[in-house]
């Protein structure tokens, strides 16, 4: 079994068919864990969908309406980037349940990941990129209200700018914001994170990790949040459709490590995301994603076994 928890639900695939954003991938991710004995049954949590009270914690009560009836204009479904449907609005809330579930179990466990949401885009009164409501400020916003934590911090490692994220966070001084991304790329307007680090076209592993690092570092010692989110993006791999930087396979299980290892060597739990992800093959995707929950249990135990050396 693994040392944390899993949170998946089997309608988190918007069966988008040949769309570009392979919603398929989170079903395949689960899959790919069961099949290869990388997990059990028992790692895997099925959420409930978040109530609207928590939805509407980030979003407005307008917005909320439009997704509920199906009342979107069709500039805001263009905007949306992916077709209405009762199954996406089910999906997206499902998502927002899911990553609250997750920050809940990651304050118990040092660690959980939702296999799916990372919807950075959404904005509290409109989505955009494929995201419709942004999970990870719902679940944030949740734990906050209830007192869980009195300060958090998103790290987005999506090649794309954390737009609705700054958005939401920009005037609430309990989140800290960093985003890290391909300048040139995807959202044309990037309101301002905490931190951003713009990525030049191109960038590769060492250029990448030399920026991520000490950034990382810095703002979790300045900082000093009671929980992290990370969203892991697939999308800086060299191969993606949607992006323009140039990272390995191998180059994403070391920014992974990087941002687990500062966290947990600080005692901040981490709820991550597994965000973006256009490859050519979805199963690089998928591969991708599998490995980041494969680098959290590699860093999970070596934490718990230094912890038990120190007691002995």
């Amino acid at each position: 079994m693994l040392p944390f928890k899993l949170v998946y639900h089997p309608r988190y695939d918007l069966n988008l068919g040949a769309h570009v954003f392979p919603s398929r991938k989170f079903r395949m991710i689960a899959e790919y864990l069961l099949r290869e004995k990388l997990a059990e049954a028992e790692d895997f949590l099925e959420p409930p969908p978040a109530s609207d009270e928590d939805i509407l914690r980030v979003h407005t009560v307008e917005w909320v309406s439009k997704l509920k009836d199906g009342t979107l204009t069709l500039s805001e479904e263009m905007k949306l980037e992916v077709p209405y449907s009762p199954e996406l609005v089910e999906a997206v809330w499902l998502a927002a349940g899911g990553s609250i579930l997750a920050a809940q179990r990651a304050m118990v466990e040092g660690f959980a990941a939702n296999l799916g949401g990372g919807f950075h885009h959404a904005h509290p009164g409109y989505g955009e990129g494929f995201c419709a409501i942004h999970d990870v400020a719902v679940a944030i916003r949740r734990m906050l209200a209830d007192g869980r934590i009195e300060k958090a911090m998103v790290v987005d490692t999506d090649v794309h700018h954390g737009n609705g994220t700054a958005a939401i966070f920009r005037d609430d001084p309990r989140v800290f914001t960093l985003s890290i991304h391909q300048l040139n790329n995807y959202p044309a307007y990037k309101p301002r994170s905490s931190l951003d680090l713009d990525m030049p076209d191109g960038a590769g592993d060492d250029e990448y990790l030399s920026a991520l690092g000490p950034a990382v570092r810095r703002s979790l010692d300045k900082f000093q949040p009671q929980l992290m989110f990370y969203v892991g993006g697939a999308d800086p791999y060299c191969e993606d459709q949607l992006g323009g930087l140039s990272l390995t396979m191998e180059g994403l299980r070391q920014r992974d490590r990087l941002v687990f290892e500062e966290a947990r060597r600080r005692g901040i739990p981490v709820a991550a995301t597994l965000a973006g992800g256009y490859a050519r093959r979805v199963d690089d995707t998928v591969r991708i994603h599998v490995n980041t929950i494969l680098t959290a249990r590699e860093v999970a135990g070596e934490f718990s076994s230094a912890a038990a050396e120190r007691k002995t």
